[in-house]
Parts: structure tokens; C-alpha cells; sequence
């Protein structure tokens, strides 16, 4: 039995009409008729009532027909999944994202793919660089949204924002009443910074920034995330340098004041496998590439 068998069945089910059943599927009326007894034979029950002037179903031949309408609904359904998921519009993309990416790019991104492809379920990780790159090694992300540089050749990424860097200041701070903050101002003041581990591109870019003005930051304390670099900022631990978009973050007792000296830009990249790139993944590039800030 295939479905070859099952299709010639339901069309004589449909018609009860050997005749119009054959001109349906194209074939003569003799083999048609030939392959339903086949098809009886190794059911081993009847499905028709067969007379010279009419032809029916059996109480048997109805259920059938019904479970083989509803094999071929659901064998429809499998082609047409099959088909959006070939076109990277269904199945699961999971995605990894540095905290500070929540206040800059990570919403208008996952608002455009939702909006674009609704059926591909989205799993989200906040992650640190050095993790997400782990992670994508390890198979347990698609794709990440890191601080570059990514020396492994086994990833592929391409920068999708570039920021400018402002200094966070506790609001008490003398200088948060000045419309811009020098550099050689914070020559001694206490810093909050990252491990450089978690993000070396822009750790480099910050202290490389300072000791362009002749200091090396004094880091009193460091912290993984974001958020809570400007939660120790705003506890008066110390003042930090942070790409611009912390700002949309609108934690009470910190100001954030732009520096006077140009600045080098904070970047956040996508990273993927170079290797490994599903057609979700290929439509989540396209529209982040669309997106780039």
C-alpha cells in the first residue's frame, strides 16, 4: 500500500463513480478498478458496495475515508511546515545578548522579526561576551549580540551599532553640574569598570582612552553587567565610562554627562557559526542587516 493507493481510493469514495474517478485521476477505468480490489485484498475488509448502476461506501469504506482525509490534512500540514521552516519561517531561534544591547538595538531588532516572520519562537540569554561566544560554540545559541572584536575564525559577525562613550557620574558628583566632562578631570577619580575577559574591545577602547590623556583609571570595583556598573555609579562607588545608550536605563542618581575629548565608538556585533548557518538564521541576519545603526 502507498499513497498512490490511498489517493485512487478516496477519489472513487468521493465520486462513486469508477468512470468520473478514472477521468479525475487521469488513468483508464479498468486499472483503477483493478487497484482497489488491491488495495481491498490487503486491507482484508470490503470498501465499496459495487451493483451494475451505482457503487457505495461500506460502514468500513466511511471510516476509512474519514482517517485517510485526515492523513492527507495532516501529510498537507507536514509539507507546509516543511516548507516555512526551509524558508526560515518556522522553528525556534535562540539568541544571546550583552546587557546593553536591551537599551539600544535588542527591541528593534526582535520588533522587526517578530513583525516579519511571527511563526519562529525566539528563546532569549543575557549573556556576557565571552559567554555567548561559548555558548556558540557549544551549540546552545544561534546567534549573539557581543562587544567585538571575535578573533575565532570559527564565527562569523558583522557590527549592526556604533555608539559614542559618556561618562556616568553619581548626581552629587561636582562635575554633574558641567555640560561636559573632560577626561584629565577624571584623572582621580574611583572607577567602576568590567573584567576584561567579559568585553576586551571596549575594555581596551576605555582604558586606552584614558591613558591618551595621560592616566590609567583607578578600578575601585568591577561588575559583569551593565546595569550594574550604574547601579554601583549611582551608590557613589565610583563613575564609569559607558557607551550612550545606558542612558535609556533611567537609573535614579546618575547623570550622564558627554566627554569633552572625541571618543572612540562602542560597537555591538552579531556573532554567528560561519559554518552553520540555518535558513532562521539567514533570515535573522538579513533583517538585522537592514537595521544597522
Amino acid at each position: 500500500m502507498d499513497l498512490r493507493h490511498l489517493r485512487y481510493f478516496m477519489a472513487v469514495a468521493e465520486e462513486l463513480h469508477f468512470g468520473r474517478a478514472a477521468e479525475r485521476l487521469h488513468i483508464a477505468q479498468p486499472p483503477l478498478s483493478q487497484q482497489i480490489r488491491q488495495l481491498e485484498a490487503e486491507l482484508g475488509f470490503q470498501l465499496f458496495y459495487r451493483t451494475k448502476r451505482s457503487v457505495e461506501l461500506t460502514e468500513a469504506g466511511q471510516v476509512f475515508l474519514q482517517e485517510c482525509q485526515r492523513l492527507f490534512r495532516q501529510l498537507d500540514q507536514a509539507i507546509e511546515m516543511g516548507r516555512q521552516v526551509s524558508r526560515g519561517e518556522l522553528g525556534q531561534l535562540v539568541i544571546g545578548f550583552v546587557s546593553s544591547a536591551a537599551y539600544n538595538v535588542l527591541p528593534t531588532l526582535l520588533r522587526s522579526f517578530r513583525m516579519q516572520i511571527p511563526k519562529v519562537s525566539l528563546e532569549l540569554h543575557e549573556l556576557t561576551t565571552d559567554q555567548q561566544l561559548h555558548w556558540l560554540h557549544d551549540r546552545r545559541l544561534d546567534v549573539g549580540l557581543i562587544r567585538p572584536p571575535v578573533d575565532d575564525p570559527t564565527f562569523a559577525a558583522f557590527t549592526i551599532l556604533q555608539e559614542s562613550l559618556v561618562v556616568a557620574l553619581p548626581e552629587q558628583h561636582p562635575l554633574a553640574c558641567q555640560h561636559h566632562v573632560s577626561l584629565q578631570q577624571l584623572a582621580h577619580e574611583a572607577f567602576v569598570l568590567f573584567p576584561r575577559p567579559l568585553a576586551p574591545g571596549l575594555y581596551d577602547q576605555i582604558i586606552s582612552l584614558c591613558q591618551q590623556v595621560g592616566f590609567s583609571p583607578n578600578v575601585v570595583q568591577e561588575a559583569i553587567q551593565m546595569q550594574t556598573i550604574v547601579s554601583l555609579v549611582a551608590a557613589e562607588i565610583g563613575v564609569a565610562i559607558v557607551p550612550i545608550s545606558l542612558q535609556n536605563l533611567q537609573r535614579t542618581g546618575v547623570i550622564y554627562k558627554p566627554l569633552q575629548e572625541p571618543t572612540p565608538k562602542a560597537e555591538i556585533a552579531i556573532a554567528w557559526r560561519r559554518s552553520d548557518v540555518s535558513p532562521i538564521v539567514e533570515r535573522f541576519l538579513e533583517i538585522a542587516r537592514q537595521l544597522i545603526l
